[in-house]
């Protein structure tokens, strides 16, 4: 396979660069049919599933249309999780790094008005969950006059969890002559409903089932509500994943089984909704750097997970709806690589067997629970890996990163700076053009500036005798 297939699509120098450092060397089947409809400004359905590289289907023609120059939001992205949105908030910073095109994400459980200071500094993309979304268009602090380009994510996902009727209150006050594309794994009536009354006659996009199914092997196990921990404890010694996600249906069955496997010595973690969003982003960050091998979720806080090595999902719980079965077991198998589904059910969850197959088009193996004997064969095993710490993970986004330095300066709005001023004194310093500066963050107190081409060093150095609008400020490399 050419590894420059993403030279076809007529992208820009910058977007192009940013691929390259990320490793996205040539595009998934949902991107060869997205993105020249997406760059050529149509209105899009596309049925995808999750791990099938969506993000970047439509965060790299976000990316690519955007203006630098225009300072209210040109794109407007609705997800139903606030972990989704802070994930799309990231991959399109990572996309657009050296356009500099600047995200902001807007979801519950974070300062209004840091976002509202957010959104008053020049911003291209924003991301948010409908109800935080709508309250920033009621309060007038989320401008729609320049939306473009409108994305709904996960839109059966939206109608699941009740918002379908906020993201319908979104849409009309949004600009007619914009561009609108939804994706989704299943494509409800209601979610119909919305592409038939808000959209311009939409190019319909189906990514072939099987493509997203192929490298997973799924599989059922009968339990019995007794011996379901038992079971469980069984089917990780004889798998002994690396990484793995336990879902279950409740926020009390999560505290369960993380309070069993951890008391019997697991490397594990939970997350699920009735945690503060600072832990459960603290918990996703930890499950992505590798820091623990078991995560224990609901369905609604594990959207957002992008990982693309989680060899095993355990349906600890049988989901009550047919799509979350696919939304779950979807978080393994991603970017190629092969995964495990396994599902316990019990005798009177059966019939629910039936419908997940007609659903998925899969005829899934039913097997019985390891046996004594593997459990013995493989445990040896297994209390070797849970005895020692995994290599943590690189962050996807590591290479791009590595040569841009987010430098801090102690002045912002408050002593009435502005980004013309930090470029004018950066581009005096010798070797530094405009081209290596990416995007700056300047609020109430304090700027924050991205660095590029591994220049920081050199300008952390030379600011620390220069002023900036005939201020002197404190500049240093921002913490993490």
């Amino acid at each position: 396979m050419n590894t420059d297939t993403f030279n076809k699509f007529g992208l820009s120098e910058e977007i192009k660069r940013a691929l390259e450092d990320l490793n996205y060397l040539h595009p998934t089947e949902v991107q060869e049919k997205v993105i020249p409809s997406a760059l050529e400004k149509k209105d899009l359905v596309v049925k995808s599933q999750t791990g099938s590289g969506k993000t970047a289907s439509f965060g790299i023609p976000v990316c690519e249309l955007a203006e630098w120059d225009e300072n209210k939001p040109q794109a407007l992205i609705l997800t139903p999780t606030r972990e989704l949105a802070v994930q799309i908030k990231e991959d399109i910073t990572n996309i657009g790094r050296f356009k500099r095109i600047k995200a902001a994400a807007l979801i519950g459980q974070q300062p209004f008005k840091k976002q509202q200071l957010e959104l008053k500094q020049k911003t291209h993309v924003v991301i948010g969950t409908p109800g935080r979304v709508y309250d920033h268009i009621l309060k007038g602090t989320l401008l729609l006059d320049n939306i473009k380009f409108t994305v709904i994510d996960e839109a059966d996902e939206m109608l699941n969890m009740g918002f379908i009727d906020q993201v319908e209150s979104i849409i009309k006050e949004l600009p007619e002559n914009r561009v609108t594309s939804l994706y989704s794994a299943t494509i409800p009536e209601d979610v119909e409903e919305l592409t038939r009354k808000y959209m311009n006659n939409p190019v319909e996009i189906k990514v072939t089932e099987t493509s997203e199914t192929k490298h997973i092997d799924h599989s059922f196990i009968e339990v019995t509500y007794e011996n379901k921990l038992a079971v469980l404890k069984k089917i990780s010694i004889v798998e002994n994943p690396d990484s793995c996600i336990i879902f279950c249906n409740t926020q009390e069955k999560v505290d369960d089984v993380l309070s069993f496997l951890d008391q019997s010595g697991y490397s594990c973690q939970k997350i699920h909704g009735g945690m503060t969003q600072g832990d459960r982003f603290s918990v996703m960050n930890e499950f992505k750097r590798g820091e623990f091998r078991y995560l224990i979720a609901t369905n609604v806080a594990a959207r957002g997970i992008d990982i693309e090595d989680i060899s095993l999902v355990i349906n600890y719980d049988m989901p009550y709806e047919t799509e979350s079965y696919v939304h779950r077991t979807g978080r393994t198998g991603r970017a190629g690589k092969t995964g495990k589904a396994v599902t316990l059910f019990t005798a009177e969850e059966a019939p629910a067997i039936d419908e997940i197959e007609r659903f998925t088009g899969l005829s899934i193996n039913t097997a019985c629970p390891p046996s004594e004997a593997e459990v013995t064969k493989h445990t040896q095993a297994f209390n070797a890996k849970m005895s020692k710490q995994a290599p943590l993970k690189k962050d996807k986004s590591a290479q791009l990163n590595e040569n841009i330095t987010k430098l801090y300066f102690n002045g912002g709005k408050q002593k009435k700076l502005r980004p013309v001023d930090f470029v004018g004194t950066l581009t005096t310093i010798q070797g530094i053009s405009a081209d290596d500066i990416g995007i700056i963050n300047i609020q109430e107190r304090m700027t924050y500036i991205d660095i590029l081409n591994g220049k920081g060093p050199a300008v952390l150095q030379e600011m620390k005798n220069r002023t900036v609008k005939g201020k002197k400020l404190k500049v240093h490399i921002a913490k993490k």
